[in-house]
């Protein structure tokens, strides 16, 4: 991220906006209600804020810029359209250490102002860094509508328990259950209802009863094959939720992005030749950590039950008497297909599809039938074995085939060719791991030309599964 998001305590410190349009006014109301003393610098006022100084709700120094109120002020507004007004106010900021925004001008910004959604005292911000201000207006717009009116109250209340709920409940682990509790229980559904006395009633008696012994529990969560936009929704629930997440190699940053920011990640990658714990090991760890009442995601590539050694996870937990949940993920073939464009399935083409995978010799006379869309994982560094042993056992040498590479990725590479060529292709292009090889007549839909990679240099590890 290029800025640090921060919420800044401005009660009683002394402001300085400089202009007195529209944008001055705006800003200049955002600075007193969050607790500022405004003073405005400007020849010339708009009404409204001819009116906030005429009511006394802010001082107003009557001509150009001067760059001595910088020296005053804690945080500075440079509300004008003239960038040689903003190139100034930004000079004396720099001069006086004070931080400066030039509204719309971020060149001459410290910080942005985001767009802000409120529910007194939940705010939320939005900022794409000066990029965008539309886009992050247009995000508001949306939250907006999703918040709930009464979340502040819901927050409200909360802030009026804290201390006694923190008196009462010392482990650190146990209070954020029980807040947990509250925001996804009675409580919350009685104040977002508009029922505040029920509420208080409801928060009174959950403090006062046993705490629920919460037993620990594992998912087996698909991470489907790379673009975090295709996580199930339940998938997400559970990483926001997890108090720790035991990863796959293959599963990208940006879906580790979406969990719980203090949820513990612990690494069980498994590469050709190496890997960080046994089958075993991870078995064993999820145990381990259900036991002792955490709440474990174990993320997997894919679809935890497609190539992913779920079903074993799934054995060694309910022999455990652990209680799992399986939720599945867009498996590799699935994204990576329609990433490419390739229907895997087609009336006039195919009458059906074999995912196999290219670790071992497979039956490859089973495979021969046309009529077959082949997705084969993990087959890329044999596809010469693969695709030969295919024609000698009856697969036409001009049958399509496309290698997908990172697919669903901004690093997604397409080749296309014929069984054939196409182990001779993917060389020629450089194609490695991970990849998909699609091989009958739906491949022919695929996308032909080979997209260069964005950072070449970094590779995205995608699902097996």
């Amino acid at each position: 991220m290029d800025q640090l998001p921060i919420f800044l305590s401005l009660t009683g410190r002394a402001c300085l906006v400089v202009g007195g349009g529209a944008m001055a006014a705006r800003r200049s109301r955002q600075l007193l209600d969050a607790g500022a003393r405004v003073t405005v610098n400007s020849p010339q006022l708009c009404d409204e804020v001819a009116q906030l100084a005429a009511d006394g709700r802010i001082a107003h120094v009557a001509s150009s810029f001067d760059a001595r109120l910088v020296r005053g002020a804690y945080l500075v507004i440079a509300a004008t359209d003239d960038p040689a007004v903003n190139s100034s106010v930004h000079a004396a900021g720099e001069r006086y250490g004070r931080l400066v925004n030039a509204v719309d001008d971020p060149a001459h910004s410290h910080f942005i102002m985001p767009a802000i959604v409120e529910r007194a005292p939940v705010v939320v911000a939005i900022s794409t860094g000066g990029a965008a201000p539309a886009l992050a207006r247009r995000l508001r717009e949306r939250l907006e509508a999703w918040l709930p009116s009464r979340l502040g109250r819901l927050a409200a209340l909360a802030r009026s328990w804290r201390s006694t709920v923190k008196a009462s409940i010392v482990g650190g682990n146990e209070r954020r259950r029980f807040w947990e509790e509250v925001f996804d229980g009675e409580v919350a559904d009685h104040v977002l209802a508009g029922r505040d006395a029920e509420a208080q009633r409801a928060l009174g008696r959950a403090l006062n009863g046993p705490l629920p012994q919460r037993r620990g529990s594992v998912a087996l969560v698909g991470a489907g094959p790379g673009d975090a936009d295709l996580l199930t929704l339940r998938a997400l629930r559970l990483l926001q939720d997890a108090d720790v997440i035991v990863h796959d190699r293959l599963v990208s940053a940006d879906v580790l992005a979406r969990a719980r920011r203090d949820a513990e990640l612990i690494y069980a990658g498994k590469a050709p030749g190496r890997q960080a714990m046994s089958q075993d090991e991870i078995n064993a760890t999820l145990v381990r950590l259900a036991r002792a009442g955490r709440r474990v995601v174990r993320l997997k590539g894919g679809d935890p039950f497609v190539f992913g050694r779920g079903g074993e996870e799934l054995d060694a937990l309910r022999v455990a008497g652990i209680d799992v949940e399986v939720v599945p993920g867009i498996t590799a073939a699935l994204g990576c297909a329609a990433s490419a464009g390739i229907p895997l399935t087609h009336r006039a083409h195919a009458h059906g599809l074999v995912l196999v995978t290219g670790h071992e010799d497979l039956d490859y006379a089973s495979l021969a039938d046309a009529g077959l869309t082949l997705a084969i994982y993990m087959g890329s560094g044999r596809l010469g074995t693969l695709t030969a042993s295919l024609i000698a056992h009856g697969r036409a040498h001009s049958t399509p085939a496309a290698l997908v590479e990172n697919g669903t990725t901004e690093r997604e590479r397409v080749v296309t060719g014929t069984l054939g060529d196409i182990a001779r292709r993917a060389r020629a292009a450089g194609i490695g791991s991970p990849a998909l090889l699609f091989i009958g007549d739906v491949a022919r839909y695929a996308k032909s030309p080979v997209r260069a990679a964005r950072q070449p240099d970094i590779r995205l590890e995608q699902a097996a599964g």
